[in-house]
């Protein structure tokens, strides 16, 4: 009995995907929960797995093809021991009469063609395409030649004739510019990243505003706690875990800043759903660490390092990439010194770390060399006004650089 594989549920509002991959191929074994194909929605990859075991039947659909929610897939045949053509490829090959050797045609073929004593049409045919006699192996009686002969010499000696016909001399100096292009489909996720960085140019008052923040004290503290922390949390303590932390303490003060506009109204977040940007191969996803407020140092180092390995495998949820009320974007681990990143809507507000650099700074009034973060945020103008984005980094500031505070809760 064939059994359908049918799309799966993809999350709220997903009522389509792109068949990525295809894992098999008609007539392949499959047993029970075994990958089949990879279909691409707007945020994640979904591997669609064998509900039954057997053989398959048919692939529905091509790879690159757009399919619905509850559309099938494929059909598997339950209980089927797989494809059987390989095993009966081999006699049916076996069984194929041997061809008549060449040469004993050939010599017994006269060498020339009596062209002028076989038939109009065949005469027609040599004047038609120029052949000459001498190519023709005639099979009629008196070595006239048929119609077949002719072409048969026709297709000997246009296929050898063909190869070392001389192609156009390529000029000297670079080639064409379209022919050192490669042009691929864009993938259903970066056309939906490059609508959504669309939508908010396009729709937000975005505007930046900068600060830098001192990162001795972080740095001191990572490095006296680092392998004590790791032993109790099974985490390695990084700065994430500090800028979740201080942006809260912002948040909280600056409730405008985690809000967002919907229609006529503001709609203001009592809760706390941080996501963190992720650079994977296949583009930049955002998984949300929830209730970010109620976790401790160790519970959001885990919650981030869970979120990116998954993300660099492909393997995150639809729900693991919903609803965040604030995103921090960190260019720093590429090297970016300085950026204004782009609003994730319908967030209101976006922080940008950047590279920790040596720089001089007046510290007491002397110089002294202080390892320095810029700090950017992005934010709709619409409803943050530039007095709270500018209040917030300093809020950031004051934390970073005095980290107790975060501990402290002042």
């Amino acid at each position: 009995m064939a059994v359908e594989i049918k799309v799966p549920a993809l999350g709220e509002s997903v009522t389509e995907a792109t068949v990525a991959k295809w894992l098999v191929k008609v007539g392949d074994a499959v047993t029970v929960d075994q990958p089949l194909c990879e279909l691409e929605t707007d945020k994640v990859t979904v591997e669609v797995n064998a509900t039954v075991a057997g053989s398959i039947a048919d692939l529905a659909v091509d790879e690159g093809a757009t399919v619905q929610v509850g559309g099938v897939l494929c059909h598997i045949e339950a209980g089927a021991a797989g494809d059987a053509k390989p095993a009966t490829a081999a006699p049916v090959a076996a069984a194929a009469p041997k061809p008549a050797p060449a040469p004993a045609a050939a010599a017994a073929a006269p060498a020339v063609a009596n062209v002028a004593a076989s038939g109009p049409a065949v005469r027609k045919l040599v004047d038609e395409t120029g052949v000459a006699a001498s190519a023709i192996h005639p099979t009629g009686k008196d070595a006239r030649a048929t119609k077949a002969d002719v072409l048969a010499a026709l297709a000997s000696i246009s296929a050898p004739s063909a190869a070392p016909v001389a192609k156009p001399a390529v000029p000297a100096g670079p080639r064409p510019r379209a022919d050192r292009e490669e042009r691929v489909r864009m993938t259903r996720l970066r056309r939906t990243i490059a609508n959504r960085l669309k939508e908010a140019q396009n729709t937000a008052a975005m505007l930046t505003t900068f600060n830098e923040v001192d990162m001795t004290n972080v740095m001191a503290l990572r490095e006296r706690l680092k392998d004590d922390f790791e032993k109790k949390h099974g985490a390695r303590l990084g700065f994430m875990s500090f800028f979740v932390k201080a942006s809260i303490a912002g948040l909280k003060e600056l409730p405008a800043v985690n809000a967002e506009i919907e229609g006529d109204d503001l709609v203001y977040k009592n809760y706390y759903d941080i996501g963190v940007a992720v650079g994977t191969p296949q583009g930049l996803v955002v998984p949300v660490v929830r209730d970010a407020d109620q976790k401790s140092f160790g519970e959001i180092e885990k919650t981030i390092a869970e979120l990116g390995r998954r993300a660099r495998d492909g393997k995150l949820s639809i729900a693991d990439l919903s609803g965040g009320t604030f995103t921090i974007s960190n260019g720093g681990v590429y090297g970016s010194l300085m950026s204004t990143p782009i609003l994730n809507p319908p967030q209101s507000a976006i922080l940008g770390m950047h590279k920790i650099q040596q720089r001089p700074m007046v510290v007491g009034g002397e110089i002294k060399v202080r390892p320095m973060m810029y700090l950017a945020v992005s934010y709709d103008h619409r409803i943050i006004d530039g007095r709270e984005a500018v209040l917030f980094l300093v809020r950031l500031k004051e934390c970073l650089e005095d980290p107790e505070r975060l501990l402290l809760g002042v």
